[in-house]
């Protein structure tokens, strides 16, 4: 009786804590989630390609990019689903918006805080990985060459890939990306169980990432590769980095938007 009468207390006290600190202002609660939300995913994302690239195929491979990636955004889905939707994606807002399922007013929060959110897990993740990218390169931080290391951070286009391949590339990954979460959510159809849909979520972009991703990285999510790709301003050699990242490396600055 003692220990169901502490248990409640214990219970009283943990719901006044909560309302106590909750948030109130809708556009701070749900912008917050949403950064949090992307900098989990992201961070558990680009820390496995860093592991991958560094560790010279010791630690993994591309299935093990794609798992990291899509267990991330499982777990983004699981931080933030009940409060912003654990978008993670400027076209998937964007999407949410056309459906009228979002209200266009809320679509620059949440582009600025998924970049903000990428933005944050790449310097998490280049400032952890430091060393071990160091070690890599021998200081040289380069993107092309047999020890790059700016695909870490951003996603680059197969050397052979021409300009209507990558266009093709960008919207036919991104659209099987947004049909699927739809179908996933429509309640008239057969959606995902109810608990299951960040697991779903999460195999759907392991499913993207093993079909339609060799030929530039399944790069179907602009608001995470812009912000690496503008961090490699500030890493290591990352002028001359940048530089090639937007012209002669052959990646294209406005890629990532024709998923919008």
């Amino acid at each position: 009786m003692k220990d169901t009468q502490n248990s409640m207390e214990e219970n009283q006290t943990g719901e006044r804590m909560a309302f106590t600190f909750r948030i109130k202002n809708e556009y701070f609660r749900v912008g917050l989630a949403e950064t949090l939300c992307t900098f989990v995913m992201m961070t558990f994302g680009l820390g496995t390609v860093a592991q991958v690239v560094t560790g010279g195929g010791l630690f993994g491979d591309y299935l093990s990019i794609n798992v990291g990636f899509g267990l991330g955004v499982t777990m983004g889905v699981h931080i933030a689903g009940k409060v912003s939707g654990a978008h993670m994606n400027a076209a998937v807002s964007f999407t949410m918006c056309l459906f009228g399922r979002l209200g266009w007013r809320m679509f620059p929060l949440y582009v600025a805080a998924q970049m903000l959110g990428s933005f944050l897990a790449a310097g998490t993740v280049f400032f952890l990985y430091y060393e071990a990218m160091f070690h890599y390169c021998g200081g040289n931080f380069t993107v092309t060459g047999p020890r790059a290391t700016a695909g870490i951070f951003a996603t680059y286009p197969a050397p052979y890939l021409s300009i209507p391949a990558g266009v093709l590339d960008q919207v036919l990954g991104t659209a099987m990306l947004l049909l699927c979460l739809m179908a996933l959510s429509d309640q008239r159809n057969q959606p995902a169980q109810r608990g299951a849909e960040p697991l779903a979520v999460g195999l759907l972009v392991l499913l993207i990432g093993v079909s339609l991703g060799s030929n530039s990285g399944y790069a179907i999510n602009p608001s995470v590769i812009c912000p690496p790709e503008s961090s490699q301003l500030w890493q290591g050699g990352g002028l001359r980095s940048s530089g090639q990242a937007t012209t002669g490396g052959g990646c294209l600055w406005w890629r990532p938007w024709l998923e919008v």
